[in-house]
């Protein structure tokens, strides 16, 4: 499926963003001992904050393996319009895998579907069992999300050389060692991820990944690296919101994403801020 190189009016985007009720996640993530975060999050919190920051929509992404977490946030979806588009979840390898990709796509919102990877076994995403799944992807014209950590990048190259038509956006860069400064090899893999077009990488969650007394120089070069190799052509910026509060606030993650930026020119940072979001996701 080829991304359509065309987009409407410049818009500032939040491509990567969560809502949830801890009523419908007994015993799930975010555990209490997360207790910045172990709490209802709901559309009337995150709205005030899209403003104040002049960010235009956002992109709601599943947060939990389940069928009916997918169907609220596109409930949510109908009731707010700044939820521009929902990335979901369904058990991709499941008998009734179509049927239920078929029934995802048909709601106007829907966009894409994100499998845990970082929770799952390196290969699964190698499995033959996925083609069916993949196929009803590309049919209806969904992307996927791949929330992955640096032990994935490999089999996720092989994934993504074999469905070469299917768009792929790397959630959080993959979540790099920035905590322990480590590069290699997640920039090795990375940069072979970045030679394949339909490759995208989101600009977001490092915040989470580095020390708790983190400088915007501990994240530099990872930002440097994936802009280098994906070009701010392919990099989308996203809050990860709430998340990101275990480590910031909207406002810091959102200045730190500025410095980061800083010496590309306006039209490279509005591609990065919502141009890309709108082209990959057909905002």
């Amino acid at each position: 499926m080829a991304i359509d190189s065309s987009v409407g009016a410049a818009m500032r985007i939040d491509a990567h963003q969560h809502f949830w009720l801890l009523a419908n996640r007994a015993g799930q993530w975010p555990p209490a001992e997360l207790a910045q975060i172990h709490r209802d999050f709901l559309p009337a919190e995150l709205a005030p904050l899209l403003q104040q920051h002049g960010i235009t929509g956002s992109v709601l992404v599943q947060s939990l393996p389940s069928m009916s977490d997918t169907l609220f946030m596109l409930s949510l979806a109908e009731k707010n319009a700044f939820i521009h588009a929902v990335v979901g979840w369904c058990d991709l390898k499941a008998a009734h895998a179509e049927q239920q990709i078929g029934l995802l796509a048909s709601h106007p919102k829907m966009r894409g579907l994100r499998p845990m990877l970082q929770d799952l076994a390196d290969d699964w995403i190698a499995d033959p069992l996925l083609a069916p799944a993949i196929g009803a992807m590309q049919r209806h014209r969904l992307s996927l999300d791949a929330l992955i950590l640096p032990r994935h990048l490999p089999a996720l190259l092989e994934f993504a050389r074999r469905y070469p038509d299917l768009p792929i956006v790397i959630d959080h860069a993959a979540k790099p060692q920035i905590a322990s400064a480590q590069l290699e090899p997640w920039r090795t893999h990375i940069s072979q991820l970045a030679d394949l077009p339909q490759v995208y990488c989101k600009l977001s969650g490092l915040v989470t990944e580095a020390a708790s007394e983190w400088k915007i120089a501990q994240l530099q070069p990872y930002a440097a690296h994936v802009l280098d190799v994906f070009g701010a052509e392919r990099v989308i910026w996203g809050s990860d919101w709430p998340v990101v509060n275990l480590a910031a606030d909207y406002g810091r993650w959102l200045d730190t994403t500025k410095a980061l930026l800083a010496h590309l020119g306006a039209a490279q940072q509005q591609q990065i801020m919502g141009g890309n979001a709108q082209r990959f996701y057909r905002l």
